[in-house]
């Protein structure tokens, strides 16, 4: 008792320095010091004059000390960065990979439905503002669009209809479109981190979010069946989550909640067998959107072409 009465004085009187964590003991006493190893009986603890091994018996609670709490703070580098041009976000320290489920309840909301006179598809929110992306033939031909989004609100979630939705850009042989909610009382978006589809490993777990034959927040998982498939001349994920029409331009997400790809196509007479927009192909599409920006006068593609000349009578010549 006289070592363990005489510690925390040691700890009060700041001949520790800020240390990692705290030992509760069951006998109201405390130790602050630095856990060297833990073995099934005892807990060794570098207190910064000695040593000690505290029997497990004794120990009430292990907690990380204030101010190493305060310190980590200081030191920890900020998850994600917002790229120069402050259209879409990707992260710089890969955040811990977590369930489908936690992931769902984190990025549901910002997945949203695409609707068209003509149809339905999925899209996710990029940023705050409102621009998200979708599929180009989800759109395409169109001007009339509405986005579904369902929001958070104290607790429950609330279907949104947004109509004023502006075309930025569209790239029909990436097959991708870049879109933006313009309504006066749209609020601030949550949004999706987009990652690097080139660091990921064949059989890595995937899941998918969209609106499948219009059941919108349908959620199927799966693993990633490769990388490089090649289809008229583009390279595609392959996956054999679950993907059908209604989920194109939806989101294609790895366990740390990153975009990894845009769904927007599977075989017709085979399961398991869908295919996703690489988000590398992604992020060059936004990076330079300005070379595909919409044109009133050509709404099926984002290029405008010169009238060809015309022909030259032989009496001109």
């Amino acid at each position: 008792m006289v070592r363990r009465l005489f510690v925390p004085l040691m700890v009060a009187a700041g001949l520790l320095s800020a240390g990692a964590e705290v030992i509760y003991l069951k006998d109201s006493n405390q130790l602050t010091g630095k856990i060297l190893t833990e073995k099934e009986d005892k807990v060794y603890v570098d207190l910064g004059f000695t040593v000690i091994g505290v029997p497990r018996a004794d120990i009430a609670k292990i907690e990380a000390d204030d101010a190493a709490k305060e310190s980590e703070k200081l030191v920890v580098p900020p998850t994600y960065e917002s790229r120069a041009n402050g259209l879409y976000t990707i992260n710089l320290t890969p955040p811990p990979e977590r369930t489908v489920r936690d992931l769902m309840l984190q990025l549901g909301e910002s997945v949203v439905q695409v609707k068209t006179p003509s149809g339905l598809g999925s899209g996710f929110i990029l940023n705050e503002d409102g621009s998200l992306i979708t599929n180009f033939h989800v759109i395409e031909g169109e001007t009339e669009i509405s986005v579904e989004v369902y929001h958070q609100t104290g607790g429950n979630l609330e279907r949104k209809t947004y109509r004023q939705v502006r075309i930025l850009a569209i790239n029909k042989f990436a097959d991708l479109a870049l879109l933006r909610i313009e309504d006066g009382d749209a609020p601030k978006f949550r949004t999706v981190a987009v990652g690097d589809s080139d660091k990921l490993s064949v059989g890595e777990r995937v899941f998918a979010i969209g609106s499948p034959l219009g059941l919108e927040r349908t959620v199927t998982e799966g693993i990633l069946s490769t990388k490089t498939r090649l289809i008229d001349g583009g390279l595609y994920l392959q996956t054999n989550a679950q993907i059908n029409p209604g989920n194109s331009g939806g989101p294609l997400f790895n366990l740390r909640g990153e975009v990894i790809g845009v769904t927007n196509m599977k075989l017709l007479f085979g399961e398991g067998l869908g295919f996703a927009i690489p988000s590398d192909t992604v992020k060059y599409f936004l990076d330079n959107r300005d070379a595909f920006a919409y044109d009133n006068d050509n709404p099926n593609n984002a290029f405008r072409y010169l009238e060809p000349p015309g022909r030259t009578s032989a009496a001109a010549r």
